[in-house]
């Protein structure tokens, strides 16, 4: 297989050409494009034509696939969710977040293909969680080393806006059955890389464990501002056809919600990963 990588950025980011992710991966490409994803964190493909039930197939090669329990599924495939805005209200996306980290497993990573696109605006960040770490002090490296936060669907997803039906009620109730507040580390060792890399997000990290409530939102303040600073971000400008897959466990991300009244609509398969330590 002849791949060809741009990079994009120092801190992330690599476009790949010479794929065609309609067609099943072998091992060899897999592992290919797994040694590109540690690498560069983020990955772009240009002019793919595929269906729900083709990226689905893409994403599964490289793990199970998470069933979102609040966006809507595609009838084809209810792995991939629909991010449609004419559906459902996405605000809480343009935020820097990470995906689905209210759950013991968060995403390895997710893929995501853009179905719709407002004639301009609706980009997409992200930033590097291994850049940020390194770029701290040294001794704010060792203050964090040992904390742990809460992250919380109901952050994102709050009962306000997402129970404003019976049914909707019913499903925002049982998914906080499911997924009650949850902690994980402030930094996590990559499973694979062994790098270690800011894991905190607006979307879903709402309290420190271990700190006095007013020191761990102060802490969570700077780390938010931290890590989506430019020099560890890039930003993509969507066309018809682009396919992004990003490693969930050490990036963010922020979709841009400069749009509006333009519809957007994007389909995203969530690839499941391991508990994070």
């Amino acid at each position: 297989m002849s791949l060809q990588l741009t990079r994009l950025s120092p801190a992330l980011g690599a476009v790949v050409e010479g794929m065609d992710l309609a067609r099943p991966l072998d091992d060899e490409q897999r592992r290919t494009l797994s040694e590109a994803l540690l690498r560069h964190q983020v990955l772009f493909f240009r002019g793919q034509d595929i269906t729900p039930l083709q990226q689905r197939n893409f994403a599964v090669r490289f793990g199970d696939l998470h069933t979102h329990p609040i966006y809507p599924q595609h009838p084809d495939a209810r792995e991939i969710v629909v991010l449609d805005t004419d559906v459902v209200d996405l605000q809480d996306n343009a935020i820097w977040h990470t995906d689905v980290t209210f759950i013991e497993t968060p995403p390895l990573g997710a893929v995501l293909a853009a179905r719709l696109l407002p004639e301009l605006g609706g980009d997409t960040l992200w930033a590097s969680g291994i850049a940020a770490y390194e770029a701290l002090s040294a001794s704010l490296k060792a203050r964090l080393e040992g904390l742990s936060a809460v992250h919380d669907f109901a952050k994102s997803f709050p009962l306000a806006r997402y129970g404003l039906t019976d049914d909707d009620r019913r499903r925002w109730d049982e998914t906080r059955r499911k997924h009650p507040p949850i902690s994980h580390p402030l930094v996590r060792i990559h499973p694979e890389s062994g790098r270690r890399a800011l894991f905190v997000s607006e979307g879903f990290t709402v309290a420190v464990n271990d700190l006095p409530e007013a020191e761990g939102q102060a802490l969570l303040q700077f780390l938010f501002a931290h890590q989506s600073r430019p020099e560890f971000s890039i930003r993509w400008r969507w066309q018809p056809g682009d396919v992004a897959f990003w490693d969930n466990r050490c990036t963010i991300h922020y979709a841009v919600d400069d749009y509006r009244p333009a519809r957007r609509v994007m389909h995203r398969a969530t690839i499941l990963g391991d508990r994070p330590y």
